[in-house]
């Protein structure tokens, strides 16, 4: 049996803050809880080492060693983790890392004593440490406990290790701190805030601004200013004046209004929000809102009591995420300021109450001694929280990791050495560096019911809160979480976000915050960016005409569907309106009544000739191809009411066959009537063989030849390119038009061609046959209804050319109704007149009388 010797030695360096509990394994701990007041350095004299009471507290970090103390309790009383074995703890603060080698070694000693790389007694063995809060310390304990392979737990801020070899010992209580980025993203992204100020000071701020700065540009984020903030010291406070009131009229001109502030306790911040309030500025604090990183908390000194904290309402802030620990609250009450074995709570508390206890000297000028009966509860926000914070939950769970792994590997113990003097034996087996397999592997779920484990990485599983700050004018917060990003969710759950628990600053009127370089560029106008500034900045303009943006900052307008066009305003695209030219249109109904109007006419006509059928004028002008071509007109003035309704396969397969073979009808009873009269003067000579042509037969088979060359032409176009329904969709901006496509241009001019040769046909006949003599020589008018009739058809082909939609049809329609009306007009308007107004010359005498 090794014989086990007493340990004596000196101790180099008394450490004043110190909390220690006995056990069977201790849990140290390395707080940040007290700082030592310094000047900037100047190497002239030999640097202290002695310890002086010369010193400040951050009281608000008090709960981090209350929440390892919570844990260890919970876990000793528990009896399904670590059965008959007890967790104590030994914490020491590393004063603003100026002892934190030193502290650090201290843990190793089992006595009170500084014995290094001794081990005294079988107890008090540490197998584990948890610290810090900041990572530069972090990095500097991880050099030590490296050595001996104690698993180091940090409950800090998100940490980046530059070496795979630091993660050996290291396991924080934070995500990988590139989920941090992507949630900083995510929330500029979903607020369209792209014009963003970052202050800086801390050691790994630089490291930080890279990174942040590069993810930025992707997203069209644009970083407004980027200032470091200098190291504070108070000695030098005066020194620095003019440079701090320079930085606050800075960052109140800056049209930034999102600012990511990347400072520890966010002292130099606070110092330039509080001149206002020293009246050294002119103007009171202007609304920002203060994104505060996982590496920034808001933490008081005992100086500060009085400084507002109301410029930071509205502020957000990224914590690690943190749940509400069941009995935490209770256990604050317990909180006992005259404990002889906390080696805090006495300088704790006489900072936080503005008190004294006996033999302590006192913060500030003041009479009031430490009852001890002071609430914790009523202390402001800044100095002290009842909530657990997300550094403390970390604490709180990093000590039940440690557990849960020494409890793993105390079963596998007991499963290969089944003896009775096991847990002597496993105290004395246990080394630190064996925990590390357990840790790696450890999952439970804590009593706050969330699931705790490393990664592969030594990282928590874990994501980030995002939380809305509510200040209020005695110094106490309200965090609200208001959206979280967890990277092991679902793609959908990842980054959540509640729009309606978000509190902005008073100035912004309770409205979403605006931070960006220029005015937002309203829907429909486009932007472009402004010469020699970053590409945030920039200059909007309306959207060019038939374009749209439909959105705000919009790059490029864009066009509207075929369908569709673009509003007055340019910001939304308009559904167009079907249309085509009918008889409820305006124009389509005033064809339609002079399609009528002639329809009418032409009966009038027919039944005046019908009834006076017998007389000499209806008789000498061929009773059978006037009716031909009375009949034909009607149909003609008829036929426009195809272009008058909706255009279908059958409408547009027929409405200008129809009207071709009709109108071509009618052309041929003229030209035919030229023709008669022509060979019937012929025939009138002695001897003439033309005589034998003249007849009902010829009528009527220059008609049918003439109709049936058109009829074949069409039905060739109706073999080859039938027309068919299309719509229009460019001719009106605002309506589609719908219209029939005659499928082949060629056959439809063709179509038109053969009814113009017709017409000029029969104009050269009905020239020649002008000066016949007879009294009833219709010739001088056929020729004036032929001039009128091809002087319509010429100038239709270029005004159909020139017009677009409906407006093509309505000339169509109008051509045909005119040329059709001259026909009536110019050939039976003088019958009617001799038969209605000279009815005493329409009789064979005067017929005979005026050949004579």
């Amino acid at each position: 049996m090794t014989e086990i010797t007493k340990c004596t030695s000196n101790e180099p360096l008394a450490i004043v803050h110190e909390y220690f509990q006995a056990s069977d394994f201790i849990i140290g701990g390395i707080t940040s809880l007290i700082t030592i007041p310094t000047v900037p350095p100047t190497f002239g004299e030999n640097p202290h080492y002695s310890f002086n009471d010369d010193f400040l507290i951050l009281t608000k970090y008090y709960q981090h060693i209350l929440a390892l103390i919570f844990a260890v309790k919970e876990i000793n009383e528990t009896p399904h983790i670590l059965p008959n074995i007890t967790l104590g703890f030994r914490i020491y603060d590393n004063y603003a890392g100026t002892y934190t080698s030193y502290a650090t070694m201290k843990l190793f000693s089992r006595q009170k004593k500084f014995i290094p790389n001794f081990n005294c007694e079988i107890q008090n063995k540490l197998i584990s440490v948890i610290g810090a809060l900041y990572s530069g310390i972090s990095f500097k304990m991880a050099h030590i406990l490296s050595i001996y392979k104690v698993p180091q737990v940090t409950y800090g801020s998100p940490l980046h290790k530059n070496d795979s070899s630091e993660a050996y010992s290291f396991y924080q209580m934070a995500p990988n701190e590139a989920h941090q980025y992507k949630a900083i993203v995510q929330l500029f992204l979903h607020f369209r805030w792209t014009w963003i100020g970052i202050l800086f000071k801390e050691e790994d701020g630089e490291r930080f601004v890279r990174t942040i700065s590069s993810m930025f540009s992707p997203h069209r984020i644009c970083v407004a200013f980027l200032k470091r903030l200098k190291p504070f010291y108070l000695g030098t406070i005066l020194d620095d004046l003019d440079w701090l009131v320079e930085m606050y009229l800075f960052l109140m001109r800056s049209n930034a209004n999102v600012v990511i502030i990347y400072e520890r306790n966010m002292m130099i911040l606070r110092m330039l929000l509080y001149l206002p309030q020293m009246e050294l500025v002119p103007k009171e604090p202007k609304g920002k809102v203060w994104i505060m990183v996982a590496q920034s908390d808001l933490a008081s000194y005992f100086y500060q009591r009085k400084w507002d904290i109301q410029v930071f309402y509205g502020a957000l802030s990224f914590t690690v995420h943190s749940n509400e620990v069941p009995g935490f609250r209770q256990f604050l009450q317990t909180v006992n300021p005259l404990s002889r074995d906390d080696g805090f709570i006495k300088n704790v508390w006489a900072y936080a109450f503005d008190c004294m206890f006996p033999k302590l000297l006192p913060t500030e000028k003041t009479n009031d001694l430490c009852s001890g009966q002071e609430k914790l509860e009523t202390l402001p926000g800044a100095f002290f929280e009842t909530t657990m914070s997300s550094y403390s939950y970390g604490v709180y769970n990093a000590v039940y990791a440690v557990a849960h792994a020494t409890h793993a590997m105390w079963s596998q113990h007991f499963r290969q050495r089944k003896i009775v003097n096991g847990e002597q034996t496993f105290l004395q087996d246990l080394q630190p560096w064996k925990l590390h397999s357990f840790l790696k592997k450890i999952i439970f779920n804590n009593s706050a019911g969330d699931q705790i484990s490393f990664d592969q990485n030594g990282e928590l599983a874990s994501g980030f809160d995002i939380v809305n700050w509510i200040t209020f004018p005695n110094q106490s917060i309200h965090h609200v979480k208001v959206g979280k990003l967890m990277p092991w969710a679902f793609s959908s759950k990842i980054f959540t976000i509640q729009d309606d628990a978000f509190t902005w600053h008073s100035s912004f009127n309770q409205t979403l915050p605006i931070s960006s370089c220029t005015e937002s560029c309203l829907p429909g106008y486009f932007k472009q960016k402004q010469e020699g500034k970053q590409f945030c900045c920039y200059d909007c303009f309306l959207c060019p005409e038939g374009r749209i943006s439909s959105q705000h900052d919009t790059d490029v307008c864009s066009e509207c569907p075929l369908d569709q066009y673009a509003s007055k305003k340019r910001d939304s695209c308009i559904r167009k309106t079907t249309t085509f030219l009918s008889c409820d249109d305006p124009l389509g109904m005033s064809l339609a009544i002079l399609a009528i109007s002639f329809s009418l006419f032409t009966l009038l006509v027919l039944g005046t000739f019908v009834k006076h059928h017998n007389t000499p004028i209806v008789k000498a002008n061929n009773r059978d191809l006037t009716y031909m071509l009375l009949v034909s007109l009607l149909f003609c003035f008829l036929c426009t009411f195809q272009f008058l309704i909706p255009p279908g396969n059958i409408i547009c397969l027929f409405r200008q066959i129809s009207f071709a073979i009709v109108f071509s009808m009618a052309v041929s009873c003229v030209l035919s009537k030229t023709i008669i009269v022509l060979l019937a003067f012929m025939a009138t000579k002695p001897g003439s063989r033309v005589r034998k042509w003249v007849g009902r037969k010829l009528a009527i088979s220059i008609v049918l030849s003439c109709s049936l060359i058109q009829a074949a032409i069409c039905t060739i176009w109706l073999a080859t390119f039938p027309p068919f329904p299309e719509m229009d969709l460019h001719s009106e901006t605002t309506e589609v038009i719908l219209q029939c496509n005659e499928g082949s241009v060629t056959m439809f001019y063709s179509v038109l061609g053969y009814m113009g040769f017709l017409a000029t046909s029969s104009f050269t006949v009905a020239f020649l046959s002008r000066n016949l003599p007879s009294s009833f020589n219709e010739a001088k008018f056929i020729t004036f209804s032929m001039l009128i009739f091809c002087s319509v058809w010429v100038s239709f082909v270029p005004s159909y050319l020139s017009t677009k939609g409906k407006y093509m049809v309505a000339v169509e329609i109008f051509s045909i109704l005119t040329s059709s009306a001259a026909l009536l007009g110019c050939i039976f308007f003088p019958k009617c007149f001799l038969i209605f107004l000279r009815p005493h010359l329409n009789v064979k005498e005067e017929l005979i009388r005026k050949k004579l």
